[in-house]
């Protein structure tokens, strides 16, 4: 399956065939290196310092996962998270946040618990979920911003 990498330069959607996945890549519009681009299809690892440029100005909606690894739900939450990335690939960019190394972004968004899932679109958030939702009422919560 193809998959669908974002450039951290000029935010163009790249498609990555899968026999050429495991090269670097360059942005087809602006030339940038592809290199630690988000990939949509797959769940991504976030920074705090990352949160701005990978969040807030992609061009695609955005589902970010606040969680804990030594969270049991939040564990229980990862392959359905998984799931629903490699699902809406292309349409949707998937980020997990691990609030209990980068909580810069967990005290600006007010994260009291986790897991906790934020939606974002055009850098903006427009809905959240706090604690293991089962993948349907996700999907029902992606499917008002897709």
């Amino acid at each position: 399956m193809n998959m669908i990498a974002v450039c951290p330069g000029c935010g163009a959607k790249n498609r990555i065939p899968p026999d050429k996945q495991h090269l670097t890549g360059r942005c087809g519009r602006c030339g940038s290196a592809l290199t630690g681009a988000p990939v949509s299809g797959r769940v991504n690892s976030l920074t705090d310092a990352g949160f701005p440029q990978q969040v807030e100005q992609c061009p695609l909606p955005v589902l970010v996962d606040f969680y804990s690894p030594t969270c049991g739900p939040c564990r229980s939450l990862a392959p359905v998270i998984e799931a629903v990335a490699a699902r809406h690939a292309g349409r949707l960019m998937v980020f997990t946040i691990d609030t209990s190394r980068e909580q810069r972004q967990a005290a600006r968004f007010h994260i009291r618990g986790v897991p906790t899932l934020l939606v974002f679109r055009d850098g903006q958030l427009v809905d959240q979920l706090v604690g293991a939702a089962p993948q349907e009422e996700i999907e029902r919560l992606i499917g008002r911003v897709l």
